[in-house]
């Protein structure tokens, strides 16, 4: 069996499983949510890190992946040297996508949205010096947005007015065209941003990291693929019990994904 995981503490990591399985439709997933350790943005460091480090442990040892997404930007940006010091399995991290932005912008004006950890993350000034030291970055962290994707992939209603609230800043520099996504919960409102900015009359490329997961998941992966061929399977687990969340479990459902339970 060719698997493919997929981590995260809540289930941002939701929209980067859409596009690595996109790109490779073949493999097996398992989308492993840390819900008890929910969010991950909030944690101390040293906290963060051995919680990562025991969840992906768990992961190995139960399902042996062929590789590991750590769908998180604040835990990528903390964790990866040392998983992969520690593991031979190949880990994949999801960094802001401040590069390809840079590369798109047209008016050297960047919007960055993203949790207050990863805004204020001492990588994320790196990748800004690097890809985009003449640019202007107008920089937002959101807790709030992250619940209401976590909502909202419960089948709650979703609050334009919040989203808005949170987007002004963005809304307001009215040079301001691209707008990195730089947390994996944020891709699943593309929908509501992208309506808001219309209503405002403000033209704005959304940024993600998905394509280039899937594409660098994909080069990792491209000996195990030729091989593949037929039918795969999907499922999530998490750990801690989901409850009687009968909405969260339908939207698995409706991505192709099984609800699998307690990581063990």
């Amino acid at each position: 069996m060719a698997l493919i995981a997929i981590f995260d503490s809540g289930v941002g990591g939701l929209s980067i499983y859409q596009q690595v399985k996109a790109r490779l439709p073949n493999f097996d997933y398992v989308f492993v949510s840390d819900n008890l350790a929910f969010p991950y943005g909030e944690k101390p460091e040293r906290e963060l890190i051995e919680r990562v480090q025991h969840v992906m442990l768990q992961i190995i040892q139960q399902f042996h992946p062929d590789l590991v997404v750590v769908a998180c930007n604040t835990a990528s940006t903390v964790v990866l040297p040392l998983l992969r010091a520690t593991h031979s399995t190949p880990v994949v991290g999801v960094v802001p996508a401040i590069k390809p932005a840079a590369l798109a912008s047209q008016t050297r004006h960047i919007g960055l949205l993203a949790t207050p950890a990863t805004v204020k993350r001492r990588y994320t000034d790196q990748l800004i010096a690097e890809f985009a030291a003449d640019c202007k970055i107008t920089r937002v962290g959101s807790r709030e947005l992250v619940e209401v994707a976590e909502q909202k992939l419960r089948g709650n209603p979703v609050d334009l007015g919040l989203i808005e609230q949170i987007l002004e800043p963005f809304l307001d520099a009215g040079d301001c065209d691209t707008l990195v996504l730089a947390c994996t919960h944020f891709p699943l409102l593309n929908n509501e941003i992208e309506l808001i900015f219309k209503a405002r009359n403000h033209p704005i490329k959304l940024i993600d990291s998905g394509v280039g997961i899937a594409n660098r998941v994909a080069s990792l992966l491209a000996e195990q693929a030729a091989g593949l061929d037929g039918q795969s399977t999907s499922r999530a687990v998490f750990t801690r019990e989901l409850g009687a969340q009968f909405g969260f479990t339908q939207n698995l459902q409706q991505m192709g994904i099984a609800y699998a339970g307690v990581l063990k």
